[in-house]
């Protein structure tokens, strides 16, 4: 048997095309099952002698020629070895067959596979997904490759790496459509050999541009759909289900689709490089969107808006989903990354510029600051912890899919734009649109490697006059992406020395993960003093003297000026002073950003011993003045932090009261502009601030809030069929009131979900019922979730993480998920992207010793089943829970004792 590095190294080849035909069975066949059949051939030509293939197949059942998997041929003229035998490799899914000599080296070989493949509904490769419209059960046949998948729908060589023009045809029942990454060129209906009654479609398309198996696209349903042409001509088609259509649902996404594309074209200065642009909202979609090229899947949720029960934030979701996925059209598509170790530069980069293409179909929403709460301060959150990791990690540490499928994670997304973002900032954006349109020009239908990218955006920093950079690109920005982590960096104004230090959550934590630049960045600084904005300072050694941060007592020094920087920000105790003294006197001097900046540095540098953490609780004095959405969230967020930790304790009543002191203002001031709560803001953060504001009103017990939500509620109950309660402030009223409310109000609420013909509307009931008090309803909850008749596959985990946000359902689902723990693996665990955030959901409350040990324990007793794609965050669970117990038993009773002081 050979080795796994063996096989890797023995085969190397360049491909040329697939030719794929498959045909999926929309209904049960003798046993039950829903299968699809295919024949598949794919053209390939050595790079060097060797007499072994290695081909991706993965739970597929493959015809036999003489007793082997496959048929090998030459071409022109050459004759293929004869196949010795075959057999599969399991762990890294290879279909292996040995010949009995060798291939030549630049020669090409055609390789041959019949197949069938079961249908599941298990969201991965080729499945199905069923829904019900208007009484009926409906089957879709769909898709989802990435990143490891493709391989479960045909044999391929199923690497980014490996890019190749795939010829598809689809074979389906007449009544249905079929789709692929290109445009159908021809369709014809011929009558199956069995059944022989059966009249059938063979939809052929055009061959598609060369490209990525994880990109590769299917779907055969009856969905409708509503097109336009763009000024270039590109067909734009948004597809959903009939109803979906017919009620207006996909127009807000047609209108979008058409200006981002218009945006990034200009952009990256390259053309669209298709001639159509499907968009297709799924019932069943495990990811939130997937940029296949020429075909982009949804969920529902990110692509149908409906304004009459869509919230505002139901809107700006499918503004930068779309953005981020049409971005991906170019960066991720045209140029794809070598290998999944840099999957942050697809991700990271897509996560960046959808800001951008959001903001240009979208300009008055001020959708750029809105990173810092998006991106950045949740990129923090895992990148301060030692069993965070490199944006860039060594190839040999991504291999198996498990490995693969960890790399989507918050780093690999959030970080990447952060860090992207920052460069921008340094360069200028002009500068990097420059470098990468250059760059995307050379590695056109190609693969590249990060550092390619760094050349193209140093050859376009030399080409500038203007901009001068203390090191080359490469040098600065190996630092961010080859070790984890960030810097926090220290200004002591009264002496203008400026340091840096690694920042970790748990000052004493050991970080076994070695760094060849010692965990120090160049670190470029935009900073202010008072009302001033001054020369970029870049910090290039661990500590250096910058006299002008030297100031006087009546000024302040405020750094990293509009977030552009991803680190953290400490000062000497004299200009934390001084910029609280600001905020409480005239905070709209301080841009809004760096509010938010401020009370999201302070908390976690209390959190990390850094600074004292009344400091931290004084910087939410001001929000009594507050009125802008991104602080008020940047504070909530901590805050919540802060509920976790302590509404077990007696530390709840008093940061209660405090918080209801300090939100009852803005409380007040939106039931004034909304005439009392009867409209919405016309703003759109506004509208997002008011959802703050009647939430924490209500949650604190502001007088008047819960009666309104109540009533709302009730008269709702009265007459099922005329929701008046507006859709930005559904969520908040449906958990109010089911929380407060027992049997009757979780049935109807449950009755509301079922019927419900709008996926966002779904949403907001599934999180809802999450909110009841009653033990016994939410354990009927979590039994739900293991019934798809119920609760959908794809929404599995993602309900027991409500729960587990309940105080009373954290118990309930964390003993629920380690019941049944092997269920949920053999479902999620080797590929899921929200596994992990499963193992996250449930624990994210722990914070005594006792918790610690029943963790480390269910580290223990499921080792041998495994973690899968969870390991890391079960490690990152043991290390928060770690660091909240020593954390509380420092700081619980100065903070008690500020919130009663507070309190009124």
């Amino acid at each position: 048997m050979f080795s796994n590095q063996k096989m890797s190294r023995n085969f190397i080849c360049t491909l040329k095309y697939y030719n794929v035909t498959l045909w999926p069975r929309l209904v049960k066949n003798v046993n039950g099952m829903y299968i699809f059949t295919g024949i598949s051939g794919v053209m390939f030509t050595c790079v060097k002698k060797t007499d072994l293939i290695l081909i991706h197949s993965n739970k597929l059942n493959l015809t036999l020629f003489k007793g082997h998997h496959a048929k090998l041929t030459g071409q022109s003229g050459v004759t293929a070895p004869a196949i010795k035998t075959t057999w599969f490799q399991t762990e890294k899914q290879y279909l292996v067959i040995q010949l009995e000599g060798k291939l030549k080296p630049g020669k090409s070989y055609w390789l041959y596979t019949e197949f069938t493949g079961e249908l599941a509904d298990d969201l991965e490769g080729f499945y199905r997904s069923e829904y019900m419209e208007d009484g009926e059960k409906k089957i879709i046949a769909i898709t989802q490759m990435q990143a490891t998948y493709a391989r479960k729908a045909f044999p391929c060589f199923d690497e980014p790496g490996m890019k190749a023009v795939f010829h598809i045809t689809l074979i389906h029942d007449l009544e249905t459509t079929a789709l692929s990454n290109s445009q159908e060129i021809t369709v014809f209906v011929f009558h199956a050999v069995i059944p022989s009654t059966a009249i059938i479609t063979r939809t052929i398309f055009g061959p598609t541009k060369k490209m990525s198996t994880y990109l590769v696209a299917f779907v055969v349903s009856d969905f409708k759909y509503i097109s336009a042409k763009d000024k270039k001509g590109v067909l734009v088609r948004i597809w959903a289900r009939k109803k979906a259509i017919e009620d207006g649902q996909g127009d807000y996404a047609l209108k979008i689709t058409q200006p981002i594309l218009e945006f990034f074209e200009k952009y990256y200065n390259t053309s669209y490089p298709l001639s159509k642009s499907d968009q297709i909202a799924l019932p069943d979609f495990n990811s939130g969107a997937m940029e296949n090229w020429g075909l982009v899947t949804y969920r529902e949720t990110a692509l149908l808006y409906d304004p009459r029960t869509s919230a505002n934030g139901n809107k700006q979701r499918i503004a930068t989903v779309v953005s981020h996925e049409l971005a991906h059209m170019w960066f991720g598509n045209l140029v794809t990354l070598k290998w999944w170790n840099d999957l942050w530069l697809n991700e990271g980069f897509a996560s960046y510029v959808e800001y951008l293409g959001a903001d240009y179909a979208e300009p008055n929403w001020n959708m750029k600051d809105q990173t810092i709460l998006y991106d950045l301060q949740r990129a923090f959150a895992v990148d301060s912890l030692t069993s965070s990791h490199p944006l860039s990690r060594k190839k040999e540490e991504v291999n198996t899919p498990s490995e693969i499928s960890e790399m989507f994670s918050t780093i690999s997304y959030s970080k990447g734009a952060a860090v992207l973002k920052m460069l921008s900032e340094f360069l200028t954006e002009p500068v990097f649109a420059k470098g990468l349109g250059n760059y995307l020009k050379q590695f056109a239908f190609g693969s590249s490697v990060h550092s390619d990218l760094w050349d193209h955006l140093q050859k376009a920093v030399d080409q500038t006059p203007g901009v001068k950079l203390p090191y080359s690109v490469h040098e600065i920005m190996n630092r961010w992406i080859l070790q984890m982590g960030f810097p926090v960096i220290t200004i002591d104004t009264r002496t203008g020395n400026v340091s840096q230090k690694h920042f970790l959550l748990e000052p004493d934590a050991v970080v076994d993960r070695k760094s060849e630049y010692n965990y120090e960045w160049f670190v470029p600084i935009k900073w202010m003093k008072k009302h001033q904005v001054q020369d970029q300072l870049w910090l290039l050694q661990k500590s250096a003297l910058h006299k002008p941060m030297k100031v006087s007592k009546d000024e302040w020094v405020l750094a990293n000026l509009h977030v552009s920087g991803y680190f953290r920000v400490n000062y000497d105790l004299g200009n934390w002073e001084r910029l609280l003294s600001q905020l409480e006197s005239d905070h709209q001097v301080i841009p809004v950003v760096n509010r938010a900046q401020i009370l999201d540095d302070a908390f976690n540098l209390a959190r990390a011993s850094i600074i004292n953490i009344t400091l931290a609780l004084r910087t939410t004095k001001y929000l009594l003045h507050e009125r802008e959405y991104i602080p008020w969230e940047a504070a909530l967020r901590n805050l919540n932090y802060f509920f976790q930790l302590f509404d077990r304790s007696e530390v709840y009543g008093a940061m209660q009261a405090y918080l209801k002191k300090q939100v009852k203002p803005l409380f007040e001031y939106f039931g004034i502009i909304s005439s009392n709560w009867t409209t919405v803001a016309s703003g759109h953060t506004d509208q997002f601030t008011q959802i703050i504001a009647l939430s924490l009103a209500c949650s604190t017990g502001v007088e008047g809030c819960r009666e309104l939500t109540r009533s709302w509620f009730k008269k709702w109950m009265q007459n099922p069929h005329n929701n008046t309660i507006h859709p930005n402030l559904r969520s908040t009223v449906y958990c109010d009131a089911i929380a407060a409310g027992g049997t009757e109000e979780w049935n109807f609420g449950w009755q509301m979900f079922q019927k419900a013909t709008v996926a966002a509307e779904a949403v907001k009931l599934r999180s809802a019922l999450a909110c009841t008090k009653v033990p016994w309803l939410l354990n009927r909850y979590l039994e739900y979730t293991m019934n798809p008749e119920k609760i959908r596959k794809q929404d599995a985990t993602s309900t027991i993480g409500y729960i587990a946000s309940n105080i009373i359902g954290q118990p309930l689902a964390w003993d629920f998920v380690r019941a049944n723990w092997d269920y949920f693996f053999k479902l999620y665990g080797t590929g899921s992207f929200t596994f992990s955030r499963l193992i996250s959901d449930v624990t994210y409350r722990f914070c005594t010793p006792f918790e610690l040990s029943q963790l480390k324990r269910f580290q223990k007793d499921n080792a041998e089943t495994g973690f899968g794609s969870g390991t890391q965050a079960l490690q990152q669970a043991i290390e928060k829970t770690t660091a909240k117990i020593k954390w509380l038993a420092e700081n619980k009773e100065p903070v008690l004792q500020w919130f009663l002081s507070e309190s009124p």
